[in-house]
This record gives C-alpha cells, sequence and structure tokens, in this order.
C-alpha cells in the first residue's frame, strides 16, 4: 500500500512537469514555425527587390519582340529584295525566327501562361505569312504584301492580343 501511494505522489509530482513540457514543447514549435516564416518572407522580399527589374526587362524585351513580328510593321521594315514571293516569306519567317532567339531566355523570368501567348502569337503570324504567300500563287511579292496588310488592316493582329495580355500581367506586378 505504501507503494502505490508513493507511486501516486511520483505521478502527482512528475504530472505538472510533463504538462509544462508539453505545453512549452508546443510553444516552442509554434514559435521557430513563426521564426522560420519571417526569415523566409524577409529573404523572398529582399529578392524580389533584385528580380522585379530583370522581369521588367525581360517584359520590355518580349514587348519590343512582339511589335517586331506585328505584320504590320513587319511588312513596312523588311522590304523584299527580288521579285519572288517564296524569297520574301523565307526573309520574313528568318527574321521572325531570329527575333524570336534572340530572346529565347526571356521565358523563365515570364509565367508560363504569358510565353505560351507568346509562342502561340509567333506561330500565328508566320502562318499568316505562309497563308499570303498561298494566296497570291501567281501574284507578284507586292500583291502578298498588299494583302498582308488588308488582311490586318481591320483585325487584331496576334501580336496586339499578346501585348493586351502582357500588359495585364505586368499591372499585376504593381
Amino acid at each position: 500500500m505504501e507503494e502505490t501511494t508513493q507511486i501516486i505522489s511520483y505521478i502527482a509530482y512528475l504530472l505538472p512537469a510533463i504538462v509544462v513540457g508539453i505545453i512549452a514543447y508546443f510553444f516552442f514549435k509554434g514559435h521557430t514555425a513563426n521564426e522560420e516564416g519571417r526569415r523566409r518572407y524577409l529573404v523572398q522580399k529582399e529578392a524580389q527587390k533584385q528580380v522585379l527589374p530583370l522581369r521588367l526587362q525581360a517584359y520590355e524585351r518580349v514587348t519590343l519582340f512582339l511589335e517586331r513580328i506585328d505584320p504590320n510593321k513587319l511588312l513596312v521594315r523588311v522590304k523584299p529584295f527580288s521579285d519572288s514571293k517564296d524569297d520574301y516569306e523565307s526573309l520574313l519567317v528568318k527574321n521572325i525566327e531570329q527575333e524570336y532567339e534572340h530572346n529565347l531566355t526571356q521565358q523563365i523570368y515570364v509565367s508560363p501562361e504569358c510565353w505560351n501567348l507568346i509562342n502561340a502569337a509567333k506561330n500565328a503570324t508566320i502562318h499568316v505569312i505562309r497563308q499570303g504567300a498561298m494566296h497570291e500563287k501567281d501574284g507578284n511579292v507586292d500583291k502578298m504584301r498588299e494583302w498582308l496588310l488588308q488582311n490586318f488592316m481591320d483585325e487584331v493582329t496576334p501580336s496586339q492580343k499578346a501585348l493586351a495580355y502582357i500588359k495585364k500581367e505586368v499591372s499585376e506586378l504593381f
């Protein structure tokens, strides 16, 4: 009997210590998690100061790319060097592909949706140029250019659609 009372007395002394230990464990666990979150936030905030200018520069370069491949501007900027519409089609597509390759690294700074839209604008522009070359089978380069310009006179170009998305995405950064 004396042993059981002694065991009960030990438990009575240990129980508050166990309760305090459990409370302290959960308190310190919550405190360290909070501190870790705070440190992560501060590191992310500091990184954001360095990354934001790079992202804005990437959006600027992608915007310039889309402006340069816009059919209305591309046809004015890139003049045909011969009367062959196939040569002119190749020149236009080559020009678009070179611009694209020059800006390929910008995809790491823009969202995947934005980059997919840029790819779609590039491919749609190339498709329309090839369509124009096929449309003017018997015509010359000037007729092909005229058809392409008229095709986009009243329409929104793929580049303009992508630019609208880029503007929306950049406005979300602020």
